[in-house]
């Protein structure tokens, strides 16, 4: 959208063959009525209103859009929308499965045509090309959540939207959708072996993380500024979290095994991530040169063998996706079972709600209802058994 102090607003001018006011936007004069009167003036300052609020475009008739249109209209919205200080969050990009088969399929389709049986044919390719029931719910939600989008910016027909939250979500036992496996804790002892097959970088990501219990892309962004030592337990505050656009504040307090963790890190410029895939990198490549018995007049000098533009390179900042991939990459090569960082949260979780209760666990991982703290923290079943024993 252009910014609005470069838009060129259209004027108010007078038709001088009928007397009326006029403004021509996107090439269409729009009458007013009576030129100079109060009406007039008014129809105008709606009509530019809503010009300006429709991304300086003319709004359409919910049944003459099509699907295509709609969606490369929510898509620059999105693309604004989705926004986190400053950042793109990455959210619109969850939207694209269900996009491309909305687009392939119903493309040409007038916006205001698409009702239940369509979108019901949508899921059922879901179905077929074997998501899981919670992807096919997502994707269909996220359609219904496009057109929600359509209905507010008088796009589509309100009926439209009101006829696809008819549609119901896939219930379990009750679909072909297959289901996906839980998140589960990972073992410390898988854990343990992982570590020794990584760089030292995300070693220390590994170690803190299963420590605090934070979320991947909480340690990822962490940075010297967002911590807080000045008590025994230090605090973490991170830059942006998942909940932040729901006015919560996120606080991970960091105890004495994972201050020793840290406290390296910290030694840097207080605005300069601490886990960085660049520092890994310099880290790696010292590491070789170190264990290297070939002369130097013999073969490549150091930094010389290297692509002039490669496709990827180390960055300033682990992402979700770098971290867990490296991981991925540590399990892969050496025949550990494979997890994610994920299910370091779901350990801790699990561990603190073993010797502090659900109360314990829903605090550290930061969760405003305990229900959702129960997704994360197993029940210790051992307990339930050791109590058996003796009542039952």
């Amino acid at each position: 959208m252009p910014e609005k102090s470069t838009v060129r607003v259209p004027s108010y001018r007078k038709h001088k063959a009928t007397g009326q006011a006029v403004v021509t936007i996107s090439g269409k004069d729009i009458y007013l009525g009576q030129y100079g009167s109060k009406e007039s003036r008014a129809e105008y300052n709606r009509i530019v209103g809503e010009w300006l609020a429709n991304d300086c475009q003319l709004a359409t008739a919910g049944p003459e859009i099509t699907i295509v249109e709609l969606i490369a209209r929510w898509w620059k919205h999105a693309k604004q929308h989705y926004r986190r200080n400053g950042k793109a969050t990455g959210t619109e990009a969850n939207f694209k499965p269900a996009l491309t088969l909305l687009k392939e399929r119903y493309g040409h389709t007038e916006a205001g045509k698409f009702g239940p049986l369509a979108l019901k044919s949508l899921r059922q390719k879901w179905i077929e090309t074997g998501g899981s029931r919670r992807y096919v719910n997502d994707n269909v939600a996220r359609v219904r959540q496009i057109f929600k989008w359509g209905v507010s910016e008088e796009l589509v027909p309100p009926a439209v939207h009101q006829a696809l939250a008819c549609v119901s979500g896939l219930q379990q036992g009750r679909t072909e959708a297959r289901e996906s496996a839980p998140i589960m804790p990972v073992a410390d002892a898988i854990v343990e072996q992982t570590l020794a097959h990584l760089p030292a970088v995300v070693a220390d990501m590994i170690r803190l993380q299963r420590l605090t219990g934070a979320r991947p892309g909480e340690v990822c962004i962490l940075r010297p500024c967002d911590v807080d030592t000045t008590s025994d337990v230090w605090s973490y505050r991170p830059e942006s979290h998942k909940t932040q656009h729901h006015g919560r504040e996120r606080v991970i307090f960091v105890g004495p095994k994972a201050q020793d963790v840290l406290r390296p890190y910290l030694l840097r410029d207080k605005e300069v991530y601490c886990f960085s895939p660049a520092d890994s990198e310099r880290k790696r490549r010292a590491e070789q040169h170190e264990q290297r018995v070939t002369l130097l007049s013999c073969g490549s000098k150091p930094g010389s063998n290297r692509k002039r533009s490669p496709k990827r390179s180390a960055g300033d900042c682990y992402t979700n996706d770098s971290y867990r991939r490296a991981i991925h990459r540590a399990c892969l090569n050496n025949d550990i079972p494979k997890w994610a960082p994920n299910q370091l949260r779901h350990t801790a979780g699990t561990e603190v709600r073993r010797l502090y209760g659900l109360e314990g666990a829903q605090v550290v991982l930061g969760h405003s209802q305990a229900n959702i703290t129960q997704v994360y923290a197993e029940r210790d079943h051992q307990k339930a058994a050791d109590i058996m024993r003796e009542v039952g």
